[in-house]
């Protein structure tokens, strides 16, 4: 007999908590469409030379390849090479072959939102997941696009946090120009040092100043002490209002030209954010956030609980000039941001912040005996009608194995209906939370329970 058990790296819930999960991506769907934002879904595989554009280094060391056992067969006898096909490990690679391929279909700015999952062969360990959800949005342009969607993208991240109710959260806001024109006004003008030094940098709220100062003043940048200590001045910079946001950025002074339009697209950003009505406490300034993917050219995001540091960023993204120059030769810039929200589902609820939902069946009709069915089927049915989820017990058994059951289930309100309730025409209802009883005529019933399961629903977003 073969041992049930799970793969490493994998989340698989129970049904109370999947519900809990599949309600925090309803959230983040209905925000997301709320602005204006269309479903895209792509499969879960793409042809291996289209998905691995840039061959070699860590990607590639990831990527599940997937191959059918007569093609696995036709290759051994061909002489092997790599698959054919591989396992997308995120959302934007796809969706830049996407909008190349379907280019000539689409209204531009094309503005799409995906959610589903994806795979990386990382190291198995707690709370890092080698299949999980991604829930992304982005706003792609045809030759160009307007800064001013590098300012929707916090509005959006506020509307699904504030409704997910986390607590206290921040979006940080960086510009990658911003940092490319103060590192050449510092003399590391060369695009790779300038790569290798935004990695370390962007590692600071994670690893500590100290530990970053030690890594690039160390064999590997051997830059020198005076520069590193410019550096770390700057990175630290954090805003602690709008005002302060626009006073540390007039203090930068004009700088190169790269620095003078990262720094006034951030004011542009920060001025919209007003408008879209994203609150000061919601958004800052934090010159460290560079975001470790090269692609990223213009305003980058992080969001952080305030309260739960150790988490780190449950969202993130940026503004990317020609993501999709792979396929084609149209220049499509965008921004974007993503949610991981496998792993994020799994820290708040390690956090305590979100717990077991209940059952997404509100009432569970009880069977008294055998001859009731059709009765309870009726009550079930009108419940239905009225757009309550109901369950009915199609085997009559004793009425505190009913209970027991709908209790482990997390099913609140239970109804009984047997002669003597008949001979009223009423149906007696249990309220499984409070223990209480209490009748109501079948005419009457969904009515009622629609405002008991109302009332639910404010007292449990309380």
């Amino acid at each position: 007999m073969i041992k049930p058990r799970t793969t490493p790296g994998v989340m698989e819930l129970l049904p109370r908590d999947q519900i809990a999960f599949q309600r925090m991506l309803d959230v983040i769907r209905r925000n997301y469409e709320r602005f204006g934002f269309l479903p895209v879904e792509t499969p879960v595989f793409e042809l291996s030379e289209v998905l691995l554009t840039k061959t070699g280094g860590e990607t590639e060391r990831q990527v599940y390849f997937v191959q059918s056992t007569g093609a696995l067969s036709n290759a051994s006898e061909s002489g092997g090479g790599q698959p054919e096909l591989a396992l997308r490990f995120d959302l934007t690679v796809p969706l830049a072959r996407y909008v190349a391929e379907h280019e000539h279909d689409l209204a531009f700015p094309f503005r799409r939102y995906q959610i589903q999952r994806v795979y990386r062969g990382e190291r198995a360990q707690r709370g890092r997941f080698r299949e999980f959800y991604q829930c992304d949005i982005d706003v792609i342009g045809k030759d160009a696009l307007s800064v001013r969607h590098d300012a929707e993208m916090p509005a959006v991240i506020y509307a699904v946090f504030s409704e997910l109710e986390v607590g206290p959260f921040t979006i940080q806001l960086n510009n990658r120009k911003l940092l490319r024109g103060f590192f050449e006004g510092v003399g590391i003008a060369d695009g790779e040092r300038q790569a290798l030094v935004l990695r370390e940098i962007d590692k600071l709220d994670k690893r500590g100043a100290n530990a970053v100062r030690e890594t690039l003043t160390g064999e590997g940048f051997t830059l020198a002490q005076d520069v590193v200590d410019h550096i770390m001045a700057f990175v630290q910079t954090r805003s602690r209002s709008h005002a302060d946001a626009l006073a540390q950025l007039d203090a930068l002074g004009q700088g190169s030209e790269t620095l003078a339009e990262g720094r006034d697209e951030l004011r542009e950003v920060l001025a919209l954010l007003k408008a879209y009505g994203v609150p000061e406490k919601n958004y800052a300034l934090n010159f460290s956030i560079a975001r470790g993917l090269d692609y990223y050219t213009g305003t980058v995001y992080e969001t952080t609980l305030d309260e739960h540091p150790q988490i780190g960023s449950v969202c993130s993204g940026g503004r990317y000039e020609d993501l999709a120059s792979h396929y084609t030769k149209s220049k499509l810039p965008g921004v974007g941001i993503s949610i991981g929200a496998t792993r994020l589902f799994w820290q708040l609820r390690e956090a305590g912040i979100v717990s077991t939902a209940e059952s997404s069946v509100e009432v569970m009709v009880g069977l008294v005996d055998d001859s009731r069915l059709p009765d309870s089927l009726d009550i079930a049915r009108r419940l239905r009608a009225a757009g309550i989820n109901a369950e009915v017990q199609l085997e009559a058994k004793k009425l505190a194995k009913q209970f027991q059951y709908a209790d482990r289930a997390g099913i609140r309100f239970v109804i009984l209906f047997g002669d003597e309730e008949a001979e009223r025409d009423v149906v007696k209802v249990k309220d499984l939370k409070s223990q209480e009883q209490f009748e109501l005529t079948r005419e009457e019933m969904a009515a009622a329970l629609k405002v008991e399961l109302a009332q639910q629903r404010v007292m449990g977003a309380r």
